[in-house]
């Protein structure tokens, strides 16, 4: 059975850091989730600090690194992403955007998106519906009705009685992407290019 390809992007900027850290527990949930199906899933993990320099290599000349080039083919071909960002500023980070910026406009249509965000406070997690939502709405996404916002404060918590804790709503969130993937086939995985031979091109020619 062909596995499905997760790819999880993190926009993290510190090693390690709780966006990294958010995105590899929603991953781990989601394959948790898939498993007892007998689901298989192939994680890949795009580290954006990574790439930031052949990012900014990429506006400028029009051609991306090998490490970009790999990150945007994963993305690509990916069934589903789990997209993670830090917050600057109220928004997204630079990198995030600029990541998603070099994108074709058509790679992430009807591909499902599991949205979520770190920031040191509660009071940023509106982030995520007035700038990260929107932003995959743009680019015609599927985006999950759950998104997922981890305060500082919200490690280790049990939460309240009023609200889900962290771990609920990872919880949650994975739940909806498992179960939006088991309805859908793998991707195919991509032929690769065909090679004609020189002679061949030249004998089409002469026809």
């Amino acid at each position: 059975m062909t596995a499905y390809k997760l790819v999880v992007v993190s926009a993290g900027l510190s090693k390690p850091s709780s966006t990294r850290l958010l995105a590899d527990r929603l991953a781990d949930s989601t394959v948790r989730r898939l498993a007892p199906e007998g689901r298989e899933v192939e994680v890949t993990v795009v580290e954006l600090r990574d790439l930031a320099v052949e990012i900014a290599n990429n506006f400028v000349t029009g051609f991306p690194g090998a490490g970009l080039r790999a990150a945007i083919e994963a993305v690509t071909e990916a069934d589903a992403l789990i997209a993670v960002t830090p917050v600057f500023k109220a928004s997204y980070s630079g990198l995030f955007k600029s990541f998603f910026d070099v994108l074709d406009d058509d790679v992430l249509t009807g591909k499902p998106v599991l949205i979520a965000a770190t920031g040191g406070t509660p009071r940023h997690s509106l982030v995520l519906e007035h700038a990260v939502r929107p932003l995959f709405g743009y680019l015609r996404a599927v985006v999950l009705p759950t998104a997922v916002y981890a305060a500082t404060d919200d490690w280790g918590a049990a939460g309240d009685k009023y609200a889900d804790g962290l771990p609920r709503r990872i919880d949650r969130a994975a739940g909806e992407l498992a179960a939006l993937l088991a309805g859908r086939a793998p991707a195919s995985p991509a032929l690769p290019d065909q090679v004609v031979p020189f002679a061949e091109q030249l004998a089409a020619l002469r026809v």
